[in-house]
């Protein structure tokens, strides 16, 4: 029998995106038991207050002057914007001219509410980082999609879905429609914005209590809208031939987004490193954004069928994403450094050979008197100045020859200061090097 290893199992355990599975499952659970009647309304507006608090965490935890630094990498940061409001809306109205046999006008109007959504945060920073890619600049790309997307996200799916008639029941544009937005979606994201000053750093040291609100509200949401469809039996309106053929719907504009942004981040020349984050900024779709904004847009019996593009579609971006940030191919490593060594400096020879007389000699033989007068010529040959320990080891040659002298019994000026010849104050070097050859 083959013999499966431990560390393999956790490594596939490692790989496996949790969040994913617990989104299938709860689909599961709301096809299961879902929530009707006065359950069905608690738990609507539950996913409604989970809305407003998430919007509200995206406005605590974004920071205006990272925003704001990223503004001058303007090349990098249009092509990302205009992939996600511009191309992506473009091919999803592409898609909505499919015939009805294709796709249906449900799935139709979701996959084109997909095409509207800004950026994911999270994901696009860490496929980037993954990568070696410019994470400082991905950080910023993905907050500009997500502040704008508040904005332009409901306006463009609003203005599109009317324009198309996609049968996704009444999104009218009307003040009381504009205004509904305003308070489920931009009020909570202003007011954190505005709180930001004082409960950022707590909300930075309980990192984990936002991140079960964030993941928590989207599961509540998640079960909400899919128990809507059960009961109202939309799911049996869709056969499994339909799902496969907007599953490959899903893939194809996937494997679009990802050349386009490739391809336009190589036209504009951008880095290595700003490729890999114009490719993962630029395709990916946030859900966390998708799903609070569904529940506003749409009917209650209709978001479980609208947001099953989004589902697909972003299973689909985790999986191909993570595959891609793996392996990537690797920045090329740096030149080695050629630079020639600088050339070594003329090297300072003491002269030994001047004449040399006893006038300059010590007076005093004892061991203190030689000590003192080798000193002085250590000093004024600049032996103290010298790098590289020379001050130490020209004192403790002076030591030895000081010694050496004081112990000879008969020692003499002709043996401290030999050769007998004549010297100034300004040899003492010489006569240094000359007491230390002396025999």
């Amino acid at each position: 029998m083959p013999h499966h290893s431990p560390g393999g199992a956790r490594r596939v355990l490692r790989r496996v995106d949790w969040y994913v599975v617990a989104l299938f499952c709860v689909i599961g659970l709301a096809a299961l038991v879902p929530a009707d009647g006065a359950a069905a309304d608690g738990v609507s507006f539950t996913a409604r207050l989970a809305v407003g608090l998430l919007f509200f965490l995206y406005g605590a935890r974004l920071s205006p002057r990272a925003a704001l630094d990223g503004v001058r990498h303007w090349r990098l940061h249009l092509p990302v914007l205009g992939l996600t409001f511009v191309l992506f809306p473009a091919a999803g109205l592409a898609i909505g001219l499919l015939p009805s046999g294709v796709l249906s006008p449900e799935l139709a109007a979701g996959v084109l509410f997909l095409t509207v959504l800004p950026s994911t945060v999270q994901s696009a920073i860490a496929f980037t980082s993954m990568a070696r890619g410019n994470v400082a600049a991905a950080i910023c790309s993905a907050s500009f999609s997500t502040v704008l997307g508040v904005l332009l996200t409901p306006l463009l799916a609003v203005a599109l879905l009317r324009q198309t008639g996609a049968g996704v029941g009444d999104v009218p544009l009307t003040p009381s429609s504009l205004l509904d937005i305003a308070v489920q979606l931009l009020l909570p994201f202003l007011a954190g914005q505005a709180l930001r000053r004082w409960i950022a750093d707590w909300l930075g040291r309980h990192r984990i209590l936002t991140t079960l609100c964030d993941r928590g509200s989207i599961l509540l949401v998640v079960y909400s809208a899919f128990s809507h469809g059960m009961t109202a039996g939309i799911w049996h309106r869709i056969p499994p031939a339909r799902l496969l053929l907007l599953a490959a719907v899903c893939a194809l504009l996937l494997a679009l987004a990802l050349s386009a942004a490739h391809g336009t981040a190589r036209l504009v020349g951008l880095s290595r490193a700003d490729r890999v984050t114009a490719v993962f900024c630029g395709s990916n779709k946030s859900l966390a954004s998708g799903l609070p904004m569904a529940t506003v847009l749409f009917p209650a019996d209709r978001i479980g069928v609208v947001v099953l593009p989004l589902m697909l579609y972003h299973t689909l971006q985790l999986v191909l994403c993570a595959y891609l940030a793996r392996r990537w191919p690797a920045p090329p490593a740096p030149p080695p450094s050629r630079r020639p060594r600088p050339p070594p400096g003329p090297r300072r020879h003491l002269r030994y050979d001047a004449p040399l007389t006893s006038s300059t000699a010590p007076e005093d033989h004892t061991a203190s008197g030689e000590a003192r007068y080798f000193t002085a010529a250590a000093i004024s040959s600049g032996a103290a100045t010298r790098p590289n320990g020379l001050c130490s080891s020209m004192a403790a040659l002076i030591r030895s020859a000081t010694r050496s002298v004081a112990t000879k019994p008969g020692a003499t000026e002709a043996t401290v200061m030999p050769c007998g010849a004549r010297e100034t104050a300004s040899d003492w070097p010489s006569a240094c090097i000359a007491a230390f050859v002396a025999p």
